[in-house]
């Protein structure tokens, strides 16, 4: 995981960005645009970069990530959940 995708993440959590709406269902702000938002649920997201990870990173054994998972893991280290 790049440092700016946690840079990005914990900007997220700081700034309010992240809303628990269930026990695994998240709405997390847009870092580029304050219009829009994602919603993260289990080890998934909506957004583009996350849709796009695999092609990005096609046979490398990565997992797909984005800061947006990021935010909600580092949500939930914070709120001890």
């Amino acid at each position: 995981m790049s440092a700016n995708t946690i840079r990005k993440a914990k900007k997220l959590v700081e700034s309010g960005g992240v809303i628990r709406i269930e026990d695994d269902l998240f709405q997390i702000k847009s870092s580029s645009d304050p219009d829009k938002s994602y919603f993260v649920t289990g080890g998934s997201c909506e957004c583009p970069g996350f849709k796009n990870f695999y092609k990005f990173h096609h046979g490398k054994g990565l997992k797909a990530n984005c800061s947006h998972l990021e935010a909600v893991r580092l949500f939930k280290l914070d709120n001890n959940s």
